[in-house]
């Protein structure tokens, strides 16, 4: 995609699918990146309201204002420069805090009883839904604007994949202190602190089920010093920031060049575009800080933001770069079939109820043990590829007639997306079909003297074809 010269992730699926079709993948892409943002502001607004003691509401709404703030004054620079800075804040605040959080007497030995912070998968339902998970993470974390936003704007594609996997080592090393913070708050006796769960004196062993979106907060401000606390707080709340800025700029981007510039307003001029992408920052900021006052659960954010983003766009983008034969009609059946069935499994995190009660489901707690978001992922990878085979043959071998090409993307092909080959084999009827093409437009240009074709396109002279193989350079020629 670095070698392609695409601007944003959406490129590709609108210069092969077409400009409408392609917008398509922005809804989901949108709501990834909103849910995802919602997440990261709702951690901030626990830490925020745990340490300093400030209302959630209050310190959600507050970290929103900061990271749409420098967002919208300072575009990619400010997000990429204050990324920098953030990820070290990060990286050696959470390290400082582990060690101070260790060595109090209020926490047991972590490896005397680790089966219970380790926890355990149980039987088969369990299994299946942990193995869904597991996919939709992995897999659902591939296909965002948010991360194709840093590889295409790297200078070189080596470049970009060597971020990649950097960045794929970095993730794994960050991951240890919060893994350790979860773990020491497990092996903590809570009675031992100043920790009242409910505010009223009462004190408990645990941490109650409804709190523990705030175990990282209630771990610095009562299991470490005051000083520590406040580094920690610094180290979650550049964590947040980078996330926070670069999301919501990834989902502004998208909508001001690929649905206003492309779809809306093709004729928009540049400084328009940057309007409408920093009045898309402040909305996407807002749907993001009304979804983060909302949802409490942090974790199902999480999973929330990569659902639909494994479920449709990830075969899509699987399909718009390796599958060369992939075409519109499969493009529209596989978003369709995977939207269907990944609505009709319901979303209890959203209190939507399900309509089709897949094997192992449980009515009480209204959960999906059943694999049916990775189910829905295959099904719209297969109608993908099997439609667009199926529409392929049916237009070539001439069983339908080519005005059924509603979509002009199998036979109606406009001249200016066909790709003509470059191989010597061709180069006879290639030239002919230009040398056709710049006499005919000539005929109707009497201006020009000299041979040349004076349209909206480059001009072309009779001998510069003949003289060159490489017949892409003339693609752009209307129709």
């Amino acid at each position: 995609m670095r070698d392609e010269g695409y601007i944003t992730m959406l490129d590709p699926f609108q210069i092969k699918y077409g400009q409408r079709v392609g917008g398509l993948m922005f809804f989901p892409a949108l709501l990834g990146e909103v849910f995802w943002s919602a997440a990261i502001l709702s951690a901030l607004g626990a830490t925020l309201s745990v340490i300093l003691n400030i209302n959630m509401t209050v310190s959600v709404i507050i970290s929103a204002l900061i990271a749409v703030f420098y967002t919208f004054t300072g575009g990619l620079y400010a997000v990429a420069y204050t990324d920098v800075v953030q990820l070290f804040c990060i990286f050696i605040g959470l390290w400082v805090c582990i060690p101070a959080a260790l060595l109090q007497d209020k926490t047991t030995d972590l490896s005397r009883n680790a089966g219970d912070w380790i926890g355990e998968i149980g039987g088969f339902r369990e299994k299946s839904l942990w193995v869904d998970c597991m996919l939709l993470l992995v897999f659902g974390g591939i296909p965002w604007q948010v991360y194709f936003q840093r590889v295409l704007s790297s200078k070189t594609s080596s470049g970009a994949q060597k971020l990649s996997f950097v960045a794929g080592i970095g993730c794994i090393m960050m991951a240890i202190p919060p893994a350790l913070i979860g773990a020491i708050a497990r092996n903590t006796d809570w009675r031992l602190t100043e920790y009242s769960p409910w505010g009223n004196g009462t004190k408990s062993q645990h941490i109650p089920a409804d709190q523990t979106n705030m175990v990282v907060p209630l771990v610095f401000q009562y299991l470490t010093p005051k000083w520590v606390s406040f580094i920690g707080l610094g180290a979650v709340s550049a964590a947040v920031m980078s996330s926070a800025d670069s999301s919501v700029l990834s989902a502004a981007s998208m909508f001001a060049h690929n649905i206003w510039k492309l779809t809306i307003r093709p004729h928009a001029s540049e400084k328009e575009v940057i309007v409408v992408m920093r009045f898309s920052i402040i909305v996407v900021g807002g749907l993001a800080t009304v979804m983060a006052l909302t949802i409490h659960s942090i974790y199902g954010l999480w999973y929330l933001c990569a659902d639909l983003v494994y479920v449709i766009l990830f075969p899509q983008l699987l399909c718009v770069v390796y599958f060369k034969r992939s075409n519109t009609y499969g493009c529209l059946c596989g978003y369709a079939v995977g939207l269907l069935l990944r609505l009709s499994g319901g979303e209890p995190l959203l209190h939507f109820p399900a309509i089709i009660h897949y094997p192992m489901y449980d009515a009480e707690t209204g959960t999906q043990y059943f694999p049916f978001k990775t189910m829905s992922m295959i099904a719209s990878l297969y109608c993908c590829v099997a439609t667009s085979l199926t529409t392929l043959y049916l237009f070539k071998s001439g069983i339908l007639s080519p005005e059924y090409d509603v979509l002009n993307c199998v036979v109606n092909i406009p001249v200016e997306r066909i790709a003509l080959p470059t191989d010597t084999s061709f180069n006879v009827s290639c030239e002919t079909l230009m040398l056709q093409k710049i006499r005919s437009e000539n005929s109707l240009n009497a201006s020009s003297k000299d041979g040349h074709y004076n349209g909206a396109c480059t001009p072309v002279s009779e001998s510069t074809v003949l003289t060159n193989n490489h017949h892409s350079d003339y693609l752009s020629l209307p129709r």
